[in-house]
């Protein structure tokens, strides 16, 4: 049952009233509303209302059709609001207030600024000069902008005699590419551009061409810019990539080639000639991590990327799919979130003095209020100061720190099944794991040290193993390949590895090697790469590891099951990833090359009782072949593939290299 009645209303209202429709003032604040307590019927009894006060509830957003059509003064602090559009319904509001509402930027207060044309004061300011400039010059210039987009890109695309097919697929591209490249004002108002730009453009194709509004395009997803950090305009980084770094022809292998021709897909729209069919095209070229955004910086490294987890609600919810089309990278100062279908910028934390090296995603379960919870992502971001920042992303708010170690963080990640417990591997020769806790919704949280790994050399690379992610760890470091029993139930906080394993060197088994990539392709092959040249192993975790042995640092041999044929360049720290649904595996080089491995065909094999170690090297399925991209007219330096990385369903694929550009292809 509703918590609003009509007894309620009349004795909330101000003065007391016996009659709905000549309440004037009404006080809803501190009742514990939610949006559905907020009832449409019963809210267009209130026809002559003007003040309302909402503060100090739990409200979401506003339903659509409350109809208050005299309705003048708002207050809706101390809420939970997440979207303000709706508040358009109210079009003679003259008085907003929408304070301590976590999730609302100053994005949104250009929305308002827009959307009521008669709203003088907002969050207690005077904004009259404010929006008469938002509703009348910015809107000015996007509509010249948006015009200019078309005239130049779009109208020779669509014939004078056209289909309503025709209609229907220029309509989504150039909705599609005018949000991505129309840029104006200041970046962190771009979330706002980005939102007037489409309204802009749909109404341009309605009333100037005769195209109606009601298109099949993909919805607009929120892109809020980070407030806590430094921020850009998602597109500045692309722009910065359509204007310096230019794709010409591509040439690219396949295993199994056929001659074609293919359309670019790439930011600068440029024409190719495909020499042969690929199963991946490239889409966006990103210079996004540049240090104090210059458009000359081609040296930062770019080191970690991960796929952001779909939360478990709504359309989102794919029960194939565990990650979106988002994905963090990070490299230099910053921290980027990219859509990969646009290759917009969504968001950028930037850290002056910082330079970070691993991104790693976790989602939890946060109270809102006594009575509500939400699940939202959290990335975790960490790098050479040895501190890890946390970042609620929905509220772009770092919302805080721990000062995880006095050296450098190699890499971080997360345990698949306790959702606050972070591993944090540092050049201190230390893995700690911690507990992260869970802010209140004051962003209170308390993080405890549970434990911590001694290393005998550095850690590079962490996994934890699939069947048993609560009671093992691997590790690859800079003196080998190392295990080591994480149980919490155990009362040792400081524990020496319990495993080193031996690999085949050039005549016999070693320990001693450098192991800088590392990954389970399944439930026990592992993939690892050493500083053997031109070879990945793949190995069995169940078959190498003897888990009834007693005693610390044993020695074990690893069981290789197969060798993968790799580059011979004796390079370090290009690491690999897999796709373990796919059962793919990844490795980038030293000429910006990815080879790609599809071993389904041997898997099966592997996981026999009787499995044995494939005979000869496994070739390569494909190798993607970097682009001849023009910097300012001329190529870049030397590329290295640091790393590169596909969601799990391998749709795309994320390329990040040591010369600042982040390659982002797309399976066809």
């Amino acid at each position: 049952m509703s918590k609003i009645t009509t007894e309620l209303l009349l004795e909330r209202a101000v003065p007391r009233s016996t009659r709905l429709r000549k309440i004037e003032t009404l006080n809803l604040s501190k009742l514990q509303l939610k949006t559905g307590d907020l009832d449409p019927r019963l809210f267009s009894r209130l026809r002559h209302l003007q003040k309302l006060d909402l503060s100090d509830n739990l409200l979401d957003k506003f339903p659509n059709s409350l109809t208050l059509p005299d309705l003048r003064v708002l207050n809706c602090n101390n809420n939970k609001l997440e979207d303000v559009t709706a508040l358009k319904q109210f079009p003679l509001l003259e008085e907003l207030t929408y304070e301590n509402n976590v999730y609302l930027t100053l994005n949104d207060d250009y929305k308002v600024m827009f959307l009521l044309q008669n709203l003088r004061l907002l969050n207690g300011k005077d904004i009259t000069k404010l929006a008469n400039h938002v509703r009348r010059v910015n809107s000015r210039k996007l509509t010249s902008k948006v015009t200019a987009h078309w005239e130049k890109f779009f109208r020779d695309k669509l014939p004078e005699k056209h289909t309503a097919e025709q209609v229907k697929s220029i309509k989504k591209k150039f909705l599609k590419s005018v949000q991505t490249n129309v840029v104006y004002g200041p970046s962190s108002l771009s979330e706002f551009t980005r939102w007037r730009v489409k309204m802009i453009a749909e109404e341009f194709l309605a009333y100037s061409l005769g195209l109606e509004l009601n298109s099949d395009t993909e919805p607009e997803e929120k892109t809020d810019e980070s407030e806590e950090e430094s921020t850009e305009s998602p597109r500045e980084a692309a722009e910065d990539v359509a204007q310096v770094v230019t794709p010409s022809k591509r040439k690219r292998n396949h295993s199994k080639s056929s001659p074609g021709n293919k359309r670019s897909k790439t930011q600068a729209n440029t024409e190719e000639e495909a020499a042969e069919d690929v199963s991946a095209e490239p889409l966006h070229f990103l210079q996004c991590h540049s240090k104090g955004n210059s458009r000359e910086d081609f040296k930062t490294q770019l080191w970690s990327c991960v796929f952001e987890p779909v939360l478990d609600s709504g359309a989102r919810k794919d029960p194939i799919v565990s990650s979106s089309r988002t994905v963090a990278t990070c490299g230099g100062e910053s921290v980027c979130l990219i859509d990969c279908e646009t290759g917009t910028v969504l968001k950028k934390y930037k850290v002056a003095t910082e330079e970070f090296f691993s991104v790693a995603w976790t989602t939890l379960t946060m109270v809102i209020s006594d009575s509500r919870k939400k699940a939202h992502n959290i990335l975790a971001a960490a790098g050479r100061r040895g501190i890890v920042k946390l970042i609620h992303v929905a509220a772009d708010f770092c919302y805080g720190e721990i000062k995880a170690h006095k050296k450098p963080i190699a890499t971080v990640c997360f345990s698949p099944t306790q959702e606050t417990h972070l591993f944090t591997a540092s050049y201190d020769k230390r893995i700690a794991l911690w507990d992260i806790g869970i802010p209140d919704c004051d962003y209170n949280f308390k993080a405890s040290q549970l434990l911590v790994l001694e290393t005998a050399s550095i850690p590079l690379r962490i996994a934890l193993v699939p069947t048993c992610p609560e009671q093992y760890l691997l590790a690859g470091c800079e003196g080998g390949c190392f295990a080591w029993n994480i149980k919490l139930d155990k009362g040792q906080k400081s524990r020496p590895f319990e495993a080193i394993f031996q690999f085949p060197d050039e005549e016999s088994m070693t320990t001693s090697h450098r192991v800088d990539g590392l990954a389970f392709l399944n439930d026990d092959v592992v993939v690892s790469k050493s500083s053997k040249p031109g070879c990945i192993y793949l190995w069995s975790w169940s078959r190498s590891f003897d888990a009834k042995g007693k005693g610390c640092q044993r020695t074990m041999s690893a069981v290789i099951l197969a060798e993968l044929e790799w580059s011979t360049t004796d390079m370090s720290y290009l690491t690999l990833s897999t796709c373990p649904a796919k059962e793919y595996v990844f490795c980038g080089d030293e000429k910006g090359s990815v080879w790609m491995y599809n071993l389904s065909n041997y898997t099966a094999a592997w996981g026999s009782a009787k499995g044995k170690r494939s005979e000869r090297r496994i070739s390569p399925t494909q190798i993607l072949k970097w682009p001849e991209l023009r910097v300012n007219g001329e190529q870049p330096p030397e590329i290295l593939v640091n790393n590169v990385v596909a969601d799990p369903a391998f749709t795309y694929l994320v390329v990040l290299t040591s010369v600042n550009i982040t390659a982002i292809w797309k399976k066809s």
